[in-house]
Parts: C-alpha cells; structure tokens; sequence
C-alpha cells in the first residue's frame, strides 16, 4: 500500500514510518524541512514538500496514496488553540481528496478528550464540559459524513520512548526548575501511557483494519497515578517531592495545570479485540525511569 504520512519526522510519526516501511508498505512523508527531507531518504521513505498549512501540499500527498495516516501537529502551546484550527483544515483537506473512495484517512486524537470516567472507545468529547479545543475527531467525523473511511487513534498523555519531547521531559524541566518535582492533591489522578513504537502498530493496523467512524485507543496501561511519575522524577533528580493545590498548582505548573490534574484512566479492551493489537515494550514508569530522560 502506498502510504502518505504526515508528522512523519515527529517523535511518533518517524515509528510509524518505521512500522509500515517493516510490513512491507511505501511511505511517502511529508517534510517541511531539507533535514526532514534527509531523514525520511535515510528511513527509506519518499519525501513530499509541503507543511501543515500548505493544504495544496497537503492534497497531492492524499491523492497520490492509497491511504493517509494524520500524525501531524504543530506542537506550540501558546497557540493551541489556533494550532487545532490549522489541524481542522489540514484533515479537511486531505479527506475531501479520499471521499467516495475505500482510501483510509487514520486521524490521531487523544484520549483526554473524554476523561472523568474510564474511557472507552464509544465515548465522544462534550462540547459543553470539555477543556480541550482540539478539533481533530469533529474534522474526522465531517469526513465520515462526506464519504471518506476515516477513523481515528487516540493516543494518551505520555507516548514514551527514547527521544521523547512530550509531556515526561516537560515536567522534568518544571522540577529542575523549580526544585521540586510536584502533583496536585493527592497525586492519585492517573495518565495512561504506551511506548512509541507500539503506538506506531496501532497507526498502522487502523490503516489496514479501521473501520469508518470508529475510534481506536492506543495506552497500554488504564492508567498511573501522577503522584509515582512526580515520584521518578523527584528520586532521579534528588529533589523532593510536593503536593500543589489551588494557586500553588497554578504557579508551579502554569499552563500545564490542566494536564497536571487531569484523571484519564482509559480501556483499550475493544481495541485490542477489532485489530488484534497486542501493546509491546516498558510500561510508563519503567520507561520513564532511565538516565536517557534526564541527560545520562
């Protein structure tokens, strides 16, 4: 299958590269960059021009595929919001290309949208309580609606592995920062997490299985409490371990103090059963708790 992959030198999407180049598909990446360019040529994938933004660049990559899976995100939180419109058009763009064809568009989303309760797969963001202003499942549902085959992976708050620049390394840099590595409360709400390279076999087996609509949660675990992974951190870096509530929290996390407190345990039960994926590799804290996160 000749595959177009956005994000395909990001931190996840470069494993995805790596997973369908290994069963034996053609991947085409997309790079906005002459290094990307380099790296995906080094991987063994064609490199497509273009960006996020680029939605013409965008479109060729689509039309050229037989399939598209959507890793790309630009990962600026002081422009979140604004990122998540620009990730709206993107996947609007691309699905308008595979509409009316069996071409499958894999759109990556998070599991956190739906936190507060176990989450399982059937559950849908509230418009009305949600934090979130991520856009990527109502972009993949409009798509559904126009006739693309569209599902989507939801990934949770750690996605783990060497060479991680996501959530872990930012609340190492708080705790240096600060000298303390802290959680709100009493630390018991839980993140899920999964290792990088399991996440990129998920990503490929929604290509080749996925069904219209569905989504497809891709932790290996329910879910850990903040508290043991402040824990880790403290012990790594010998700095002590504190509890933050109300401004405290807000002060020490600032504009992370949503994720920080979010409780996001999440079932992957039906997931695993639909595409027959096994999670592979360390669990978070195992992960998490090695000399490569913190500069050894």
């Amino acid at each position: 299958m000749r595959v177009f992959v956005t994000g395909a030198t990001g931190f996840v999407g470069s494993a995805v590269v790596q997973d369908l180049l290994s069963a034996g598909h053609q991947v085409t990446g997309l790079a906005r960059s002459e290094q990307g360019v380099a790296a995906l040529e080094k991987a063994g994938a064609a490199p497509h021009r273009g960006h996020l933004e680029d939605l013409d660049s965008l479109r060729r990559g689509a039309e050229n595929a037989d399939g598209v899976i959507h890793c790309g995100f630009i990962h600026d939180f002081s422009k979140f919001v604004e990122n998540c419109e620009i990730d709206r058009r993107a996947i609007d763009a691309m699905s308008g290309v595979l509409a009316g064809s069996d071409r499958t568009l894999v759109v990556t989303s998070g599991t956190a949208l739906v936190s507060g309760q176990i989450a399982t797969e059937d559950l849908r963001k509230d418009p009305k309580t949600s934090r979130n202003p991520r856009l990527s499942e109502e972009a993949a549902d409009a798509a559904v609606e126009r006739g693309t085959r569209a599902c989507i992976v939801r990934l949770p708050p750690s996605v783990h592995g060497d060479n991680d620049h996501g959530f872990i390394p930012i609340l190492i840099n708080l705790a240096r920062e600060k000298g303390e590595a802290a959680y709100v409360g009493d630390g018991q709400n839980r993140w899920p997490g999964v290792a990088r390279t399991s996440a990129a076999t998920l990503f490929r087996l929604a290509l080749e299985k996925g069904k219209a609509g569905a989504r497809y949660h891709g932790n290996s675990e329910i879910g850990v409490s903040f508290k043991s992974i402040a824990e880790v951190i403290g012990r790594r870096l010998g700095l002590p371990v504190t509890s933050k509530t109300g401004d405290a929290a807000q002060e020490y996390f600032t504009w992370f103090s949503h994720f920080a407190a979010i409780d996001n345990p999440t079932s992957n039960a039906w997931t695993r059963a639909e595409l027959g994926w096994e999670p592979t590799g360390p669990d978070l804290l195992t992960d998490i708790d090695r000399p490569i996160y913190f500069g050894g």
